[in-house]
């Protein structure tokens, strides 16, 4: 059994994460941590959990957690981790960190998006991203893994398959994301709350989101040249998912059967579905499941791709346990094949 600690634990994405490795047959919680109910039972957080995870709740001590645990997973705000994680820390225990400390292989980038200096700017040679349907081979092992953030988890699966293939004008892309609530953390925010959000759909982060480095990171590397493209989120009154919409003009002369060969690479990945119907964030809500469909406008030569995901599960959690299994050895779907409930 994998023995695992979480810190943040009474987050929405570390909530989930207490949820899945609760269920999961290969994985044991042994410390969990929440500053704000330290010395409350988890279960009087989340009553839903009675029964399931009634342990009790501890203050975010590292030594202590990492004591017992083989994995340590940090869902915590940006700039805890980059002080927290040392070498020492990794000689104990694999770290999963769930913020944005370790995404991005450049400090400077990293402190420029983020406005936090980098604490331990050394170890970013020692992460890896966790997108383990492109880096898979590369967590096995691993001691220090970034997972992605929500956004780009969804946007980066979705267009891999075309930058990787050389099917589009990477100068075209556009990407146009709607976010759940829950995307923005359970802390008390004035543009969280239900009168704020309901009844109402807004664009935030324009020309500025963090997630957008990380996306022309990943999509860069893919490309084999610097990639620069726009993207703007928005926030829906939902509570969870993610869709993605992405535009970009299509080098002369791919066909629609050029498009199905590139999404072809996804044929054995047990967590993504490219189907003729289009996504729709309900047929994933609660699972690690990335659903992708596509349309060419045969007017303009464009290609809109359009992916959706959970943003809490594969755009957090789920992927987490997706990458501590991979990185343990154990498989790759343990505790993680949930689907949807019925979309009514």
């Amino acid at each position: 059994m994998v023995k695992a600690a979480v810190l943040g634990s009474t987050g929405y994405a570390g909530a989930e994460l207490v949820r899945i490795l609760s269920g999961h047959p290969d994985a044991e919680i042994v410390y969990l941590a929440s500053h704000s109910y330290a010395g409350k039972k988890f279960s009087d957080i989340y009553p839903g959990m009675r029964c399931v995870c009634d342990m009790t709740l501890s203050d975010d001590d590292i030594p202590k957690a990492t004591e017992n645990a083989d994995v340590l997973f940090m869902a915590l705000p940006a700039g805890i981790a980059s002080e927290a994680v040392t070498p020492e820390l990794l000689e104990k225990c694999v770290v999963i960190d769930l913020g944005a400390d370790f995404r991005l292989h450049d400090a400077k980038i990293y402190e420029a998006w983020y406005r936090k200096e980098h604490k331990h700017p050394e170890l970013l040679d020692e992460a890896v991203y966790g997108l383990p349907e492109i880096h898979r081979e590369s967590i096995k092992g691993k001691k220090l893994i970034a997972n992605p953030g929500c956004y780009t988890t969804c946007t980066i699966l979705t267009l891999y398959p075309l930058i990787k293939a050389g099917l589009i004008d990477t100068s075209t892309i556009v990407i146009d994301a709607k976010s759940g609530t829950s995307g923005a953390g359970r802390g008390e925010k004035l543009g969280s709350m239900f009168c704020e959000v309901n009844e109402s759909i807004k664009a935030y982060g324009v020309t500025n989101h963090r997630h957008t480095p990380e996306i022309e990171q990943e999509l860069s590397l893919a490309s084999g040249e610097d990639i620069v493209l726009q993207f703007t989120p928005h926030l829906v009154p939902m509570n969870r998912g993610i869709l993605s919409c992405c535009y970009a003009k299509l080098k002369k002369g791919v066909s629609e059967a050029d498009v199905r060969s590139a999404y072809g690479m996804y044929s054995d990945e047990p967590f993504i579905r490219v189907s003729d119907d289009l996504p729709e964030t309900k047929y994933v809500k609660g699972t690690n499941m990335v659903d992708i469909s596509f349309r060419i406008d045969g007017r303009t030569g464009n290609i809109v791709a359009i992916g959706a995901i959970d943003n809490l599960v594969k755009g957090a959690a789920g992927q987490a346990v997706q990458n501590m299994n991979i990185a343990f050895g154990l498989d790759e779907t343990a505790g993680l094949m949930t689907a949807a409930g019925p979309a009514f």
